[in-house]
């Protein structure tokens, strides 16, 4: 994680406990917090309040130079001409047509720029690198310490960023407002409330935050990266994490039904192998929503974790994309599971005879059925 040293504080100042991978969780003034019981209280607030985070924890590649737009297009699932007020999703696969990273891709001016977990942007900047040769764009990691982000959501949110302007109406819908003299970039994202990333320079990001998590009504409750990670699953977004890189061919985590493939653009790495999937290919397994209850037997689910049923006997049969705390207690969880096995629905958490998951709906339920 990259953290520019003066947010860092202004964070802390403002109640944030901070690790190696970015906020853990907001603690009110004289409250002692343990992680676990902050973390319920987090994703409860995201559950049925209006929240903000800090969006350290994922970084930014930028892209430019007059060959950005084509460099993109060739490395990538989806069409990036069609940017255009909008952001989207796409996958970066190897030759084998496995993930090695999904990105969030907009346009900040004339640049592009590409959001990961901050885990991963050094290896993959890197290796965006080695495919450059003599097209003219640069490819850097300066963005983190120049454009703070923040997430909000939230049923009444909008009320609370109506003194900045219009806003986004659509999922992956952007738009340019200002506050105090600066601008700022807003992304729609899907969720279960409104939800908005909100791009802008750092200093301008203090003033914003303290009007936003102000006594004026709606409160506006901070909260730690695994709430906002927590949204991310209740939306049924997939993201890749290191423990997963090169796991997965993209409609695995549901990318053809969240408008992250285009398969009218034309080559990029594993194009071939993602295409034939879509036109002629079976699909066996899928990204899954559940949830479990665990004793204390057991540790808190991780990306790559495995997953068991009874119809793959002795086998692993699905594999956490991303779990964290429920608001209710539990985890909830996305997991590329066997269709099959989902479709009889017993499938077992870390061992064959371990806590089952309880399956829940996704936005795209019908999709996924279809």
């Amino acid at each position: 994680m990259v953290m520019y040293d003066d947010w860092k504080q202004f964070l802390i100042n403002n109640g944030a406990t901070i690790d190696a991978y970015g906020v853990q969780y907001f603690a009110p003034q004289n409250q002692e917090y343990t992680a676990n019981t902050a973390e319920i209280a987090g994703t409860a607030a995201a559950a049925q309040g209006n929240i903000i985070s800090d969006l350290s924890h994922f970084s930014l590649i930028r892209a430019r130079g007059a060959d950005a737009a084509s460099f993109l297009q060739g490395q990538f699932s989806n069409d990036i001409r069609l940017l255009n007020n909008t952001s989207q999703l796409t996958a970066y696969c190897n030759a084998q047509g496995r993930m090695l990273a999904i990105f969030r891709v907009f346009k900040h001016g004339n640049d592009f720029l590409l959001q990961l977990p901050g885990e991963l942007r050094e290896p993959l900047l890197k290796r965006l690198n080695m495919f450059v040769l003599r097209a003219q764009v640069v490819l850097e990691n300066t963005a983190d310490t120049e454009l703070a982000r923040i997430g909000v959501s939230g049923p009444e949110i909008a009320l609370k960023l109506g003194h900045i302007g219009p806003l986004p109406e659509f999922p992956n819908e952007c738009g340019i407002n200002e506050y105090q003299g600066a601008q700022f970039q807003l992304l729609r994202l899907p969720g279960i409330h409104p939800r908005f990333e909100i791009i802008g320079p750092y200093n301008q990001m203090k003033a914003l935050w303290k009007h936003l998590t102000s006594a004026i009504l709606p409160l506006v409750t901070p909260v730690g990266r695994p709430a906002w990670a927590w949204l991310d699953i209740a939306a049924g977004i997939p993201t890749i994490f290191p423990e997963v890189s090169e796991t997965f061919v993209p409609q695995m985590l549901n990318l053809d039904l969240i408008d992250g493939i285009n398969f009218k653009k034309g080559c990029y790495p594993g194009q071939e192998i993602v295409a034939r999937m879509h036109y002629l290919g079976k699909l066996k397994q899928r990204m899954y929503h559940a949830h479990i209850v665990l004793d204390s037997s057991l540790p808190a689910p991780r990306p790559g974790d495995s997953l068991y049923a009874p119809d793959f006997p002795e086998q692993v049969a699905g594999t956490v994309v991303d779990a964290q705390r429920a608001p209710t207690g539990g985890y909830d969880l996305l997991a590329v599971i066997q269709i099959s096995s989902a479709m009889r629905g017993e499938v077992h958490y870390a061992q064959a005879h371990g806590p089952r998951l309880i399956f829940k709906d996704l936005p795209y339920q019908a999709k996924l059925s279809a």
